[in-house]
């Protein structure tokens, strides 16, 4: 493993966690440029206190050397099915370009699994952009299967 640390992001956290998430755009190089100017737009603030707010949700920064390097966000959601069984939810995984390739992911992934253990879940989802071939090999080679088939409906 590496010297990773993990923690739950703070408000000064905000710009850095949005340039992954953007570095990190399904679309590559057809991403439209991220405007710095927007980083500061308040409906982000609001979001933020909304997910810190909430005790099933974290976002988190993966950490090493003081430098934030990746970012994931964990949502716990109860639910009748299955006698009950809790589910972890992994959103918005993203590694910085520069530190990908050394297992980085491997151990955030990982990290946010033994969280959704102790929070008694039974089980963890994710879902990946359909067009993020290697994201699938991932997430495959960690034990995730791909069972469903998603849907979104853009509001």
């Amino acid at each position: 493993m590496t010297d990773l640390t993990f923690r739950d992001a703070t408000p000064a956290d905000i710009p850095t966690l949005l340039q992954l998430a953007h570095a990190g755009d399904a679309r590559g190089a057809d991403a439209p440029p991220l405007d710095p100017a927007s980083l500061n737009d308040p409906r982000y603030r609001a979001a933020f206190d909304a997910i810190s707010a909430d005790p099933n949700h974290r976002l988190i920064v993966a950490e090493r050397r003081g430098e934030v390097v990746g970012t994931l966000q964990i949502s716990f959601i109860p639910g009748l099915p299955r006698f009950g069984m809790k589910r972890g939810m992994l959103e918005n995984v993203h590694v910085r370009a520069d530190q990908r390739g050394n297992g980085l992911g491997s151990e955030m992934v990982q990290w946010a699994v033994a969280r959704c253990r102790e929070a008694g879940c039974g089980l963890v989802q994710l879902t990946s952009n359909k067009v993020r071939l290697n994201a699938h090999r991932f997430y495959e080679k960690l034990g995730f299967e791909q069972t469903h088939m998603g849907f979104k409906l853009l509001l």
